[in-house]
């Protein structure tokens, strides 16, 4: 529902049953008559009339980007204001329709029990009209800020296929003249590979089991170029399967883990994945390189290290907020170690 008919429909409700509240009050107490019925139906008709108008005032004059004290004291005015007209209202409506009751209707205690209820059920209006207005802007913002984060992760994950693509291709070019039959197989992993990364375009996070497999496929395509200065470890328990993570972002990780660490060593190294379940339903994810960090990365822009570490910090609080965390640390003189930890949970964007 749109937000004119929720105001029309709100508005027609409200006054609507404002009438017939008074017109059972009435009966009630001293009987009513068709005449009277008339009369409070036409008394809400004004007041319908009346806060419609001072809609209009407050569209018109932008009163939701008043401060707070302005919006506050507007409003009394405003309600003051009402209550008053509400009060002529009636008795206007009462001459009209012959209901007068002078002796009565113009007593100053009857007046200022008309006027506090007029100001109670202004009151009322203004409380539900600027409530739902700021609830519906709230959920607007929501949905915006949701786009712009969709928008921002699919050109995050737009940069890393270019960035993986001219990994694999690297590798491949070495074995071309080396070893043809060994280069066809590559060729057939990074079309596998290729495979994947489009079928999983479309998603924000997938299946660990199935990004392990892509990371494992890699894996075997450097195996081939790097030969025995390469050694692959993996411990992965059992409960890592039933977590979903952002596509590419251990693949990412593994890259990143070779390109500045193993491949310039002269003897190669190590590539050790870790993956467990922590206390709290968290998915820890480590990956272990021989290498040396000879300065903290920047995690924040892109840095000499390319794409893939700010990239990766870059979902992870996209997707999860403050409740993923990324770091990366020396272990020791020969190593370096990647950590990963990412909630199991629903995603914004899925």
């Amino acid at each position: 529902m749109n937000r004119i008919k929720l105001y029309w429909l709100l508005q027609v409700l409200g006054w609507g049953g404002f009438a017939l509240v008074s017109i059972f009050l009435a009966s009630l107490s001293r009987g009513v008559t068709a005449v009277q019925i008339w009369a409070f139906i036409v008394l809400a008709a004004t007041n319908l009339i009346s806060t419609h108008f001072l809609r209009y005032i407050v569209k018109t004059y932008n009163w939701f980007k008043m401060s707070i004290p302005q919006l506050l004291f507007q409003s009394f005015l405003a309600i003051i204001a009402l209550s008053f007209v509400n009060i002529v209202a009636q008795i206007f409506i009462n001459i009209a329709f012959g209901t007068l009751s002078p002796a009565l209707d113009f007593k100053i205690l009857v007046i200022l029990a008309n006027l506090f209820q007029a100001i109670l059920l202004f009151s009322l209006w203004f409380l539900v009209y600027f409530l739902v207005h700021f609830l519906d802007n709230y959920n607007s913002t929501l949905k915006y800020e949701a786009k712009i984060n969709e928008i921002r992760l699919n050109h995050l994950k737009s940069q890393l296929n270019p960035h993986f693509i001219f990994n694999a291709l690297n590798s491949v070019r070495a074995l071309v003249d080396e070893d043809p039959i060994k280069a066809k197989t590559a060729i057939t992993r990074i079309s596998n590979m290729l495979r994947f990364s489009l079928m999983m375009d479309k998603k924000q996070t997938i299946e660990f089991g199935d990004e392990l497999n892509t990371v494992k496929d890699y894996l075997e395509l450097e195996s081939i170029r790097f030969e025995e200065r390469l050694e692959v470890v993996y411990h992965i328990e059992d409960e890592s399967y039933s977590y979903k993570i952002p596509p590419m972002m251990l693949q990412t990780i593994v890259e990143n883990g070779i390109k500045h660490g193993v491949s310039n060593l002269v003897k190669g190294g190590v590539i050790e994945i870790k993956c467990r379940e922590g206390l709290h339903d968290d998915l820890y994810i480590q990956v272990k390189n021989s290498g040396q960090l000879t300065h903290p990365p920047s995690l924040k822009s892109k840095d000499e290290q390319g794409h893939g570490l700010s990239n990766t910090v870059q979902r992870l609080k996209l997707i999860y907020g403050d409740k993923a965390s990324f770091r990366i640390f020396n272990s020791g003189n020969q190593f370096v170690i990647t950590e990963i930890k990412i909630p199991k949970q629903k995603v914004t964007f899925e």
